[in-house]
């Protein structure tokens, strides 16, 4: 017998399922998919137009005068001109405004109503420019586009000039300029968390919805800087959360630090700061930190409790839902788990297609995306209700610049707290889990970011603890300062006895921060290694050494085929080719900062703040650590039994999505 024949497909069909193939790492299951369906959303009053048909909608929402006529009709355009790439270009959108109404096809319409049409043109574009500049950067095609309608509006005689939207926020100008303790343990909970929030904040604010959309659609912070710098924030802050607490000699030392951030975690709730709450809660659950029993058993009751409560708020367990209920009930200034939401995004993405009916725009998709990423977009707009120093904000950026391989905090946890088998284990917290988004970001600080920041620090300390404007602080203010930063392996020299200058504080932190910077220059910091079990004799790209074992012999990067043993990840010398390729496309982000500049202005105050800007390293400065006999994390663990570093089963330093999100 025969077989019928299969129907062609439809381009819209075709595109699905490629789309599907190419995302098949990434695919929600269905119940991510409709929990994300269930989001609140005020739909349009049709689910479905043409690109001509929408336009035309957007533009009937607009009186003579320019202004929206109502609410809906304001939800409408926003939602629109934020979305309308999701589906088309911007170019081709900027294109059909050109063509949909050229002159001559209004030549036999009445003179009052062609003016009318052309005001509405006019005012829709004006809309479009004037709250999302950000397009206009990052599309050349666009932008000789939009030079043909400038054209055609002068012919007109409408005035061009628009106004250009600003979304950050500056720091309030009545910040108290007074004296504060630059010393960590001096430091209240209270302000910490503040100040930590305040970074949080301005990071937000530099992410644009062209970023959410980039990392959507490619899977991928590479090559977005705004996002990048975010999942640094929260690295940074995981790993400092973790290197505080190891950084003291004694039990009772690191439950004292212990006990100070669990009261930071429960002031970054009340702020309603849960991205950083996310980011404390898992240094301090992380397993470097757990296993430290002599230290677990001096922690008080109420800490212990406070920290399963803030563990059982982050918890993963039905998508969330006790943070998203929690988050929902919020009003005013909060900051959401930013990799919960994009996995909302990506669900939406994934779930819904792009067209109806071939020809027929999903309005439905673009409607349920938009407002997603309109509450992601809200933070722009709040007021923290709290005010940030800016020698503190120094202290706490230099410090967060901080990077330390897993390796290496697992062997300052062991050196801490050497394994002893006859401890029974304390009940572990189970820590929380959010989005993979972040995994394997770390940061990348040129030395132009570090010299600055280091400059901006010891401005600070001279500023607070010069007292007799010498250019000397005593030595026991400078240790008592240096103990924010858990670089011991430095030594600090001085030509004063019992005071220290400028020159040498700024060596000091010159050579401690190079160093830790050195850590971050990795190649296989861009190579996506996975351990892998060889079924043919395979050798080491670095040694050329062969792999031996049964299974899991070395590591093989899944991007461009590298393959080492596991002890010479940290000395590849090849980058990662997948590196290169272009990922531009049509799928813009928010463009780096200016390389002048090297990071983004946060302070309207004559000396700005500046957060780091990742930068790719030249050089492999892998093997830094080694040479340093000084070192406290060179103190190798001399523990052979497997079951001393369970790495895979440890969380990421910035807390991982659920499955079955991965991203490669």
């Amino acid at each position: 017998g025969g077989f019928d024949e299969k129907p062609s497909e439809s381009p819209a069909v075709l595109k699905s399922r490629k789309l599907v193939q190419r995302r098949r790492n990434t695919c929600p299951s269905p119940q991510d998919i409709s929990r994300a369906l269930q989001s609140p959303s005020s739909a349009p009053s049709a689910s479905a137009a043409s690109l001509d048909e929408l336009i035309q909608r957007c533009l009937n929402c607009f009186d003579s005068e320019g202004k929206l006529c109502s609410p809906r009709g304001s939800q409408l355009v926003h939602m629109t001109l934020m979305m309308h790439s999701w589906v088309v270009p911007s170019q081709t959108f900027a294109q059909k405004l050109l063509t949909l109404y050229p002159p001559l096809s209004l030549s036999d319409c009445p003179l009052d109503k062609r003016g009318l049409k052309w005001t509405q043109i006019c005012h829709l574009v004006r809309q479009w420019i004037s709250q999302f500049p950000a397009v206009f950067e990052a599309d050349p095609l666009l932008e000789q586009t939009m030079g043909d309608l400038w054209a055609l509006f002068a012919y007109f005689n409408h005035n061009s000039n628009t106004p250009h939207g600003n979304i950050s926020q500056a720091p309030s100008s009545s910040v108290k300029k007074r004296k504060v303790s630059l010393i960590f343990d001096h430091m209240e909970s209270d302000e910490m968390a503040e100040h930590l929030s305040y970074l949080e904040f301005k990071n937000f604010c530099n992410v644009s919805f062209l970023d959410y959309r980039s990392y959507v659609v490619r899977g991928s912070v590479r090559d977005n800087p705004a996002l990048e710098r975010s999942v640094m924030m929260c690295n940074g802050v995981s790993q400092w959360v973790q290197l505080m607490i190891l950084s003291k000699h004694t039990a009772q030392q690191r439950a004292q630090v212990f006990t100070k951030f669990i009261h930071v975690a429960q002031k970054l709730r009340a702020l309603q700061n849960f991205n950083t709450l996310m980011a404390v809660t898992g240094g301090l659950c992380h397993s470097s930190i757990s296993r430290l029993k002599d230290t677990s058993n001096l922690l008080p009751p109420d800490i212990t409790k406070a920290l399963s409560e803030m563990t059982e708020l982050l918890s993963s367990r039905s998508n969330y839902s006790n943070y998203r209920r929690l988050y929902n009930d919020c009003s005013g200034f909060k900051v959401p788990i930013l990799g919960v939401h994009l996995k909302d995004l990506i669900s939406l993405n994934e779930a819904l297609p792009d067209y109806i009916d071939e020809d027929k725009i999903n309005l439905s998709k673009l409607q349920h995306l938009y407002s997603n990423i309109n509450d992601l977009l809200a933070i722009h707009s709040c007021t923290p209700p709290f005010e940030a120093n800016k020698d503190l904000l120094h202290l706490l950026t230099l410090s967060l610049d901080l990077y330390y391989t897993e390796d290496e905090i697992y062997d300052l946890s062991y050196t801490k707290e050497p394994k002893n088998p006859k401890i029974q284990p304390v009940a572990p917290v189970k820590p929380p889990v959010v989005a993979e988004w972040g995994s394997g970001v770390t940061p990348r600080l040129d030395p132009g970011t570090i010299s600055k920041h280091v400059k901006q620090m010891v401005d600070s300390i001279m500023k607070n603890y010069d007292q007799s404007q010498d250019g000397y602080i005593s030595l026991e203010d400078f240790e008592k300062i240096a103990a924010n930063f858990p670089f011991s392996f430095c030594t600090h020299e001085t030509d004063r006895e019992g005071q220290i200058s400028r020159e040498e504080i700024t060596s000091y932190f010159m050579r401690g921060m190079s160093v830790c910077a050195k850590l971050g220059y990795n190649f296989n910091d861009a190579h996506n290694f996975h351990e892998t079990t060889y079924k043919r004799p395979t050798f080491c790209d670095t040694c050329g050494g062969f792999l031996w074992g049964v299974i899991k012999q070395g590591y093989h990067c899944k991007d461009c085929g590298v393959n080492c043993h596991r002890h010479c990840r940290d000395l590849v010398g090849k980058e990662c080719l997948k590196k290169h390729k272009n990922t531009t496309g049509s799928c813009p982000c928010t463009p780096a900062p200016d390389s002048k500049t090297k990071g983004n202005c946060w302070s309207s105050e004559e000396e700005t703040f500046v957060f780091p800007q990742a930068s790719e390293p030249e050089h492999n400065k892998g093997t830094v650590w080694r040479n340093n006999s000084d070192s406290t994390l060179s103190d190798r663990s001399t523990q052979t039994d497997p079951g001393v570093r369970q790495l895979s089963h440890s969380p990421p330093l910035y807390p991982p999505p659920p499955s079955p999100l991965r991203f490669g």
